[in-house]
């Protein structure tokens, strides 16, 4: 990192805590938690930006569901024709999945792509689950009620900006506070870490889904802790006095703080110094695992996020909440190239932090789970896909009730009750619902569900079944 001020602001920035001045007052706000905090859980996002096409990445499998969801994407597929190696959408190369709940869908069957092989193998041995056609929704919703317009929608459905907000914490671009935040609030709430500092934390920049009301995130970079340049060095600028002088000011050392500003900066500036110091102690030497994460965006940031975890212990956490983030998922063109070459990432990254995961003996207290803007539509431009709204996603981890698909999974097809048109799926399971099913697993109780998540009392089924 460069040493300028910009760069020392923004590192100050990421450094933001959720021990916060003023912590113990924020808590009065809540009611008073109980939210089981016993033994130690996980939960990671692996959000994948730009709109992951659902569409391709659970196929329909057995041939009736095939040839129809094949000739609707035909020009698509097409493409596919002319890889290297040739299509991996060919129905004998899909990897079919053996569903524990196969009875469920009457007969119709499901597979994903060969590049998925990493996670098919977790989900057909009962070390993961799908959640099929998720997404945001204010009410249930059908497409009749969608084009009169007789219920509600989220606000500024298909535009990315917003729908990354909306999916994370039910509001547009501009959002304060995310759900896995509020998650983490109850936490907190419950006095569940012994210390606050690492409760939620970010390998890819600040993100609305980690900010609570009184938790805020950590970051750290994709090799791990990140340093303001200068502390931890012997010298600065030839000086060796000069990381200690530098020090004390940012601390604000011997200092009459008498503005409300300048005691909060100082406070984060205090927090951040000892908080990252204190990681980087933790972090040095060898992984405590062997297992090899590829070298990928994803790859990088889940094995920081499994070597964090192994800290769990020293760092005082007994709940925590990761963000990881991947980008190039809008493919509105070259699809046929991309998106192999994105779930090839996606599936190593995953298997190797499951795996390490289960090295270290934690498989059972650690769920991953992908999200997305949306989905994409079922038809297609030539070589690509357009915006579309439900998706489906990968839920991964030794506590899962495994080999299944969890929720309704429409048909391969155009003007159905949950088409807004072209294969644009409307959601028939709601991220609150999705939230609230990890946030049961996680410990919290029905009323700090509840306030975490103010749209769930408007879904009848708040437990969509993922953890037995």
């Amino acid at each position: 990192m460069s040493f300028s001020r910009r760069n020392f602001l923004k590192t100050g920035a990421a450094f933001s805590l959720g021990a916060a001045a003023g912590f113990a007052n924020d808590l009065m706000r809540f009611n008073a938690f109980a939210a089981d905090t016993s033994g130690y859980r996980a939960i990671v996002c692996v959000f994948l930006f730009g709109g992951m096409d659902g569409h391709d990445t659970v196929i329909p499998y057995d041939t009736a569901n095939y040839n129809q969801y094949a000739d609707i994407r035909r020009a698509l597929l097409n493409r596919y024709d002319n890889n290297e190696g040739g299509s991996t959408r060919d129905r004998d190369r899909l990897l079919p999945l053996n569903l524990a709940n196969a009875a469920s869908f009457g007969g119709r069957q499901f597979a994903l792509p060969p590049e998925l092989g990493p996670l098919h193998d977790l989900i057909d041995r009962g070390d993961g689950a799908i959640v099929s056609n998720v997404g945001p929704l204010v009410v249930p919703l059908n497409r009749t009620q969608f084009e009169s317009r007789t219920a509600p929608r989220p606000p500024r459905l298909f535009s990315h900006n917003d729908q990354q907000s909306v999916w994370m914490s039910s509001r547009p671009e501009g959002a304060q506070f995310g759900w896995g935040g509020r998650l983490a609030d109850m936490i907190a709430a419950s006095l569940g870490n012994s210390d606050a500092t690492f409760t939620t934390v970010s390998t890819s920049g600040t993100t609305v889904f980690l900010q609570g009301e009184i938790v805020g995130q950590y970051q750290v970079g994709s090799g791990g802790p990140q340093e303001i340049r200068g502390l931890g060095d012997g010298s600065l600028f030839g000086s060796a006095q000069l990381p200690g002088i530098y020090e004390a000011s940012l601390r604000s050392e011997g200092q009459a703080l008498t503005n409300l500003l300048q005691r909060d900066f100082s406070g984060v500036m205090n927090r951040s110094i000892d908080a990252n110091r204190t990681l980087r102690q933790s972090f040095g030497g060898a992984a405590p695992f062997a297992t090899a994460f590829p070298q990928n965006s994803l790859g990088a940031q889940l094995q920081v996020v499994a070597r964090i975890i192994a800290l769990r212990a020293s760092l005082g956490v007994s709940r925590q909440i990761f963000f990881v983030g991947d980008g190039g998922y809008d493919t509105h063109s070259n699809q046929h190239e991309n998106i192999p070459r994105l779930h090839g990432g996606i599936a190593t990254a995953m298997r190797a932090f499951y795996d390490a995961t289960a090295e270290m003996g934690v498989d059972q207290s650690v769920t991953s789970f992908t999200a997305s803007d949306f989905g994409r539509t079922l038809t297609v431009n030539r070589d690509g896909t357009d915006h579309g709204w439900g998706a489906h996603h990968f839920v991964i981890g030794g506590g899962v009730n495994g080999a299944r698909i969890v929720g309704e999974f429409p048909e391969p097809a155009i003007g159905h009750e949950y088409d807004t048109g072209n294969g644009r799926l409307i959601p028939t399971t709601a991220v609150d619902q999705f939230a609230a099913t990890l946030g049961g697993w996680f410990g919290l109780n029905s009323s700090e569900l509840n306030d975490a998540l103010p749209g769930l009392s408007n879904f009848g089924q708040p437990d969509i079944g993922l953890f037995s």
